[in-house]
């Protein structure tokens, strides 16, 4: 799949104003493409099997099998499993942050100070916990199930003192980043700033999202064939589903 896209393919669009959140399940074979629409935001992101909640995106896995710090094309996401989530099969931005976790009410508090809703209503400023918290509740899931997420569009370097570096600007207007589904994905968003993020003005990003049916997965695929490891989770994730059959 290239940068342009026929429309004819989308089954399905939305978008997420600023500081909200979002879910939905990917089933297998679909691909969605996250985009940055104005440039500058963080969408963050945790995924699920959908068919057995109780897997869900592995950071470590992802990261050591990959032997990478970051998401980019040819990435995939692990599970607690060993099989794949998503693979990552295109993407204009180059990457994507692993480590800085999600905002909560004390930071946010700390960055932006107070703008509690008795006083502004829905303006107030919300947190990337609670708003993962309001989605994962509509599945049965809470605090429990929060895990390490991936911060889309966000990029997060360290230096040789350990410490964390966010590099603003990373994302332009229209960078976007497709994820197809190689398993039946509960998927949940938010787009409140990154954490580690400088600016002291509040101003979450704008995303959209887009779907449609991915085209087949091949040996010759990309993101299976991106590392030895990526072998052995594609063929955990199929016969995964080949035992489901009846």
């Amino acid at each position: 799949m290239t940068r342009e896209l026929n429309a004819r393919r989308i089954v399905y669009t939305d978008r997420l104003s600023i500081a909200s959140s979002w879910s939905f399940v990917v089933r297998r074979g679909y691909t969605l493409r996250i985009i940055d629409s104005k440039g500058g935001a963080n969408c963050g992101l945790l995924a699920y099997n959908n068919d057995d909640r109780l897997e869900r995106y592995n950071m470590a896995d992802t990261l050591k099998a990959q032997h990478t710090a970051l998401l980019t094309k040819g990435h995939v996401l692990y599970s607690d499993m060993g099989r794949i989530l998503f693979s990552i099969t295109e993407d204009s931005c180059g990457w994507h942050d692993t480590l800085g976790g999600t905002s909560d009410a004390s930071s946010v508090k700390e960055a932006y100070g107070e703008n509690p809703y008795q006083e502004n209503l829905n303006s107030f400023y919300r947190n990337g916990r609670e708003l993962f918290l309001i989605e994962l509740g509509k599945y049965g899931l809470g605090k429990r199930d929060i895990v390490a997420n991936v911060n889309l569009f966000s990029k997060v370097t360290v230096n040789h003192n350990g410490a964390m570096l966010f590099e603003s600007d990373n994302s332009k207007a229209g960078n976007f980043v497709d994820l197809r589904a190689e398993m039946n994905v509960l998927v949940v968003l938010n787009n409140c700033q990154h954490p580690l993020d400088p600016d002291p003005r509040y101003r979450p990003g704008h995303i959209e999202m887009l779907l449609w049916k991915s085209d087949p997965v091949t040996e010759a695929d990309f993101c299976r064939n991106h590392c030895a490891e990526n072998q052995r989770g594609f063929f955990n994730t199929e016969n995964y589903f080949y035992q489901s059959v009846v």
